[in-house]
């Protein structure tokens, strides 16, 4: 006889069940992400369309429309979640996230600087919409790049360098409103969604270019949860067990940035999925960087989905931005974490 049973309690899931028990979760939300929409689909038919079976229509529908949009959103997510948890575990600051270092912001702005030199006087963007991931990349790796540059040069701890990455990002933003004001900007509402964060534009060669990206970073990243768990120990025990904690701390942040800019460049500046998922993957898997890292990954894909999915229900037939709903989750958890921050240093 168990414990849990002479107490009348019921036993703890394992880490490893509560693992299978966010895989379920997302699961789940696929299949309510590919079923639901301006057409409805009931569960039997969404299977049946999966599996090549069914009406022709709905095959259209989901493997057309919905499943690069639900694909999109799995690998966003889950690229902004383990990007905001690699950054917290190497700054050791629960408020660090890929917006943190600029890389968002930066991102924001090489959309902008896009937009307005390849537009003509009509608006019309005189070069293809294609070019426009690239151009995001590009800002958020330069933004990020400076971040590093400066804290290599003057040799700054952890918490300085997002001191760093906060004021180069809002130098980014101030850029970002100039453009939006001063244009000729292609489809400012365009820029205004991308700027808040969307899935609803995927492309099946938008998806393939991310997997293919995230099929090396993701691998590097889990490479490196050992010495993750290393840097949760203080600079000088870290370094006493042989870590090279400066250059192991480097090679995070430009994990973590590569991660945000595959993300940002398809899905746009989506806020506080690498703030919020890798907290409450703290919360519901606890124990080493490892399965904290799934959890994360985890819970940041559904986030992203479930998001996409309330606007598609709550605003139809208008396409909302996903961010809108995960800076609406988001921002409170953030003064949240502050509050209790604070309490804690009281």
């Amino acid at each position: 006889m168990t414990a849990a049973s002479v107490t009348g309690t019921p036993p703890r899931l394992s880490r490893a069940g509560r693992l299978v028990l966010l895989v379920l979760l997302l699961v789940a939300l696929a299949l309510l992400g590919i079923g639901l929409g301006s057409s409805r689909m009931s569960l039997d038919r969404v299977l049946l369309a999966l599996a090549g079976e069914g009406a022709r229509s709905d095959g259209i529908i989901v493997w057309s429309l919905r499943m690069p949009r639900l694909l999109m959103a799995v690998l966003c997510g889950g690229a902004l979640a383990l990007a905001g948890f690699i950054l917290q575990r190497a700054t050791r600051n629960v408020l660090a996230a890929p917006s943190v270092l600029g890389i968002v912001d930066g991102g924001a702005l090489g959309v902008m600087i896009f937009l307005f030199l390849f537009s003509n006087e009509s608006n019309a963007l005189t070069v293809s919409i294609l070019w426009q991931p690239l151009a995001a990349a590009s800002g958020a790796l330069l933004f990020a790049a400076a971040v590093v540059l400066l804290a290599v040069r003057t040799g700054a701890p952890p918490l300085r360098i997002i001191l760093y990455g906060v004021a180069l990002g809002a130098l980014a933003k101030a850029g970002v409103t100039l453009f939006m004001i001063d244009g000729p900007v292609h489809r400012a509402s365009q820029a205004a969604t991308w700027l808040a964060g969307s899935v609803h534009e995927a492309r099946w060669s938008d998806v393939s270019t991310l997997a293919a990206a995230l099929a090396v970073l993701v691998p590097l990243a889990f490479l490196v949860m050992r010495r993750m768990d290393q840097l949760q120990l203080d600079e000088q025990s870290a370094a006493a067990t042989g870590l090279p904690v400066r250059a192991t701390q480097l090679v995070l942040f430009a994990l973590a940035t590569c991660l945000t800019a595959a993300a940002v460049s398809f899905a746009g500046a989506v806020g506080f999925v690498g703030l919020v998922a890798p907290h409450a993957a703290r919360l519901v898997i606890g124990g080493r960087a490892l399965p904290q890292a799934v959890g994360a990954l985890l819970l940041g894909s559904a986030m992203l989905v479930a998001a996409d999915l309330a606007v598609r229900i709550a605003f139809a037939p208008l396409e909302v931005p996903a961010g809108a709903v995960t800076a609406v989750i988001g921002a409170p958890y953030f003064l949240f974490i502050l509050l209790r921050a604070g309490r804690v240093h009281a």
